[in-house]
């Protein structure tokens, strides 16, 4: 579990709250149904045009990571990856094929099946690397629903706000009611902005920084095929595989 999102969600909620009620508001008049339907409705329906349908499910898909913290598997890869490289240098890349019915992870797979292949060491790199370009272009396109979302909620908070102050006008004739519907209006915005900057786009930054994490695992990987491949000394292969390693330690 990330508790830091979930602090950082609960107090940015809290914050609210807390401000309403010191000004001597009320939480009440913040519970507004039909402003929250129209925000959220109107701002799916934005981002529903605009992106392919499987990529916006996947982008709801990936919401899982904003709050359960993807496993950081670099220092078992590391050492994995170290067997690999000693075992080659003593018994040449073929002998690596036992080591292909452990794994599950595609990407891994596929770049030491390469290896195993006798695949040369450029090619190896640039197969790996165009993998690599997909897969983060996809990941990013599917992040943008949230980006997007984050833009186009504080304008559907205003459409909200502008609907309810035409009920206002249309009530002008009781005075009563005037004062409540200008306050209802504008909870519409209130909505709509917060969602935005306190929601949509602090989600999309987070998995972008969850993709950079998996890119930088997954270089680490090529780096690593490529010098196995090229029959780089085991000790210089593990000197590599620090920096990486030094990365997760900051």
């Amino acid at each position: 579990m990330d508790w830091g999102s979930l602090a950082g969600l609960a107090i940015a909620i809290a914050g609210l709250v807390i401000g309403q009620t010191m000004e001597g508001g009320n939480l009440h008049s913040l519970m507004q149904p039909a402003a929250f339907i129209v925000v959220m409705l109107g701002t799916m329906g934005a981002v529903l045009l605009q992106t392919e349908l499987k990529l916006f499910f996947k982008g709801l898909r990936m919401l899982r990571g904003v709050f359960i913290k993807p496993q950081d598997d670099r220092k078992k890869l590391a050492q994995r990856i170290n067997i690999w490289s000693q075992q080659a240098r003593r018994d040449g890349v073929f002998s690596l094929e036992n080591h292909l019915k452990r794994e599950q992870d595609p990407f891994v797979l596929k770049g030491l099946q390469l290896v195993v292949d006798g695949t040369p060491p450029d090619r190896v790199r640039e197969i790996c690397a165009i993998d690599m370009y997909y897969y983060e272009l996809q990941q990013r396109e599917a992040v943008k629903i949230w980006s997007a979302a984050g833009g186009y909620a504080p304008t559907v908070g205003i459409l909200g706000a502008v609907l309810g102050l035409i009920h206002v006008m249309e009530n002008l004739s009781d005075p009563s009611k005037i004062g409540s519907g200008i306050a209802v209006a504008f909870v519409a915005t209130i909505y709509g902005v917060a969602l935005a900057n306190l929601i949509f786009l602090p989600i999309a930054n987070k998995l972008k920084h969850h993709i950079q994490h998996e890119m930088s695992r997954r270089e680490m990987l090529l780096n690593a095929w490529v010098s196995i491949a090229r029959g780089d000394h085991p000790k210089l292969v593990s000197e590599r595989l620090e920096a990486y390693l030094r990365l997760k330690d900051d």
